[in-house]
This record gives C-alpha cells, sequence and structure tokens, in this order.
C-alpha cells in the first residue's frame, strides 16, 4: 500500500514540476505551485477551514509558526519526497544469500 502510494506521489510530483517548469518558462519568472495553492484548487475553502479549526480549538501557536510555512512548500518537490520516502518505507526485506553455517 505505502509504495503503491509513494508511487502515486513520485509520478504526481514529476508530472507537477514539468507544469511549473512550462510555466516558469512562459513567465520568465521561476514559479512553483505551493501545497496551499493545490489545497484550495481541490478542495475549495479547506485552507480557511483548516485555520478555522485549528483557532477554535486554541491551537494558534501551531498555525503560525509550523503549517503556514508547511502550506508554502512548492507542491510538486514536497510530493516527489514524500513518495520517495513512501517508497523506501515500503520496500521489501532483502532476502538472505546463501544459508546458515551454524546448523
Amino acid at each position: 500500500m505505502a509504495r503503491s502510494f509513494g508511487l502515486l506521489l513520485v509520478a504526481a510530483g514529476f508530472v507537477g514540476l514539468v507544469i511549473d517548469g512550462t510555466r516558469s518558462i512562459v513567465n520568465s519568472v521561476i514559479s512553483f505551485t505551493s501545497l496551499g495553492g493545490v489545497m484550495s484548487t481541490f478542495f475549495p475553502g479547506s485552507v480557511n477551514g483548516l485555520e478555522a479549526g485549528i483557532a477554535r480549538q486554541s491551537y494558534s501557536w501551531l498555525w503560525d509558526p509550523i503549517l503556514l510555512h508547511i502550506l508554502q512548500l512548492p507542491a510538486s518537490v514536497t510530493g516527489f519526497l514524500v513518495g520517495a520516502f513512501l517508497l523506501w518505507m515500503g520496500q521489501r526485506s532483502l532476502e538472505p544469500i546463501g544459508y546458515l553455517a551454524g546448523r
């Protein structure tokens, strides 16, 4: 399961990197789509709902220094790194070569 999800995230990160690269070439300025931008595209109002939920539960210290910076990370690079981590975590263990000599 982790390997499948990791492979999907790596592929999505690559596609996002191609889209961001194309947009950067056309506009002659380096630009990346942020995680917050992707969240608001796929789930409208989710960032505002997340902020309101955190403020309502009095975890405002979590919103400003931590989550705002996470939501500003480039989505393609973050997706690629999380996907690579999931692929690494989901790999099969290596089979031992040979036989045990102590038997």
